[in-house]
């Protein structure tokens, strides 16, 4: 089910088959039965990322690239960057210049060029493309190529597994790009085709930031596509995302489970992450705390039952992130 066909190419530093957490003092402090979280900081570089990367590096190396470029926010250019260089392939990151430094200097001990742009993620993405048509370099910009999404689709395939092939009734799951969410709700449908799940499927939450909510605003306003975010802003990196080329892939996702979407302030996310990380012991990116944090407005609002099987996905370890709690 996954994309690189011979076992010689393929590329693992031991990505997926992450932990599916039952959080039972978190459910009795929040007011729930049955919550789990998706925890994907112990994936290798730190974050899911690992997973799309892990696959779409091994397939270009297979097809013959050598050398790779990408536009991030940060987890994304560690996690190319460490499979390229597993690979012996080269890696050219292109970084806004004020993410956290942790992600320029992760990139930098991999052997990366990292590439420091002024402006948000669409703009590294549109000097990427532009420096990698002139030399030639394989683009590995969130669905511009076909294989990420390919190993990100694992995450969905897990949470069956991991819940005896029956599927949750939520997932909450932080979205920038929206590859995990697009990829799971792919995963969903091949699972169903080979006989292995029924044809249930969870309503899919889809989490942003108050400050970038292109989403958000798309699924209120009805539309098939989601408008650039003016002045995106928010201390989580991978949802400072203005513009998201899969934007109508999220929202047919959404709208066909019955889902939302939610966007939740900075300060929400941080205490989300401390709650989570004192009663679970899981230190989680501002991005697996939004998860926690659009869960307590759903509940607010009566818009989730508290017997109901959720899944949140914690997308990263909250050590990319650990200046915002010194």
């Amino acid at each position: 089910m996954l994309p690189v066909r011979e076992v010689e190419n393929r590329l693992s530093l031991g990505e997926g088959g992450t932990p599916l957490v039952r959080a039972g003092r978190l459910e009795k402090e929040i007011g729930f039965e049955r919550l789990f979280i998706k925890e994907e900081g112990g994936n290798p570089t730190g974050s899911f990322k690992a997973r799309g990367l892990g696959a779409a590096v091994a397939r270009a190396r297979e097809l013959g690239a050598t050398e790779l470029s990408i536009p991030s926010a940060g987890n994304a250019a560690g996690a190319l960057s460490a499979y390229a260089a597993y690979g012996g392939l080269g890696a050219h990151v292109f970084l806004p210049k004020d993410v956290p430094p942790l992600f320029i200097a992760e990139c930098r001990a991999y052997n990366a060029a990292v590439h420091l742009v002024d402006g948000l993620i669409t703009d590294c993405g549109r000097e990427a493309a532009a420096r990698g048509a002139e030399h030639g370099w394989f683009d590995f910009s969130t669905l511009k190529e076909p294989y990420r999404i390919e190993g990100k689709k694992t995450l969905g395939y897990e949470i069956a597994e991991q819940l005896g092939w029956e599927l949750p009734d939520v997932i909450i799951y932080p979205t920038g790009g929206g590859t995990g969410l697009i990829g799971m709700w792919k995963a969903f449908d091949e699972m169903e085709a080979l006989g292995w799940i029924d044809s249930k499927r969870p309503r899919m939450v889809s989490v942003q930031s108050t400050g970038c909510a292109p989403i958000v605003r798309a699924l209120k306003d009805g539309t098939d596509h989601a408008e650039p975010w003016e002045n995106a802003n928010t201390l989580a990196d991978g949802l400072r995302v203005p513009a998201a080329i899969g934007d109508f892939l999220i929202l047919r996702a959404i709208r066909e489970s019955g889902g939302a979407a939610i966007a939740v302030t900075d300060e929400a996310m941080l205490s989300a992450v401390r709650l989570l990380a004192s009663t679970e012991g899981i230190f989680a990116s501002p991005e697996g705390g939004a998860t926690l944090a659009a869960l307590q407005m759903l509940r607010n609002s009566d818009e989730i039952g508290k017997d109901e099987k959720i899944v949140l996905c914690n997308t990263g370890s909250g050590l990319k992130y650990y200046h915002l709690f010194l």
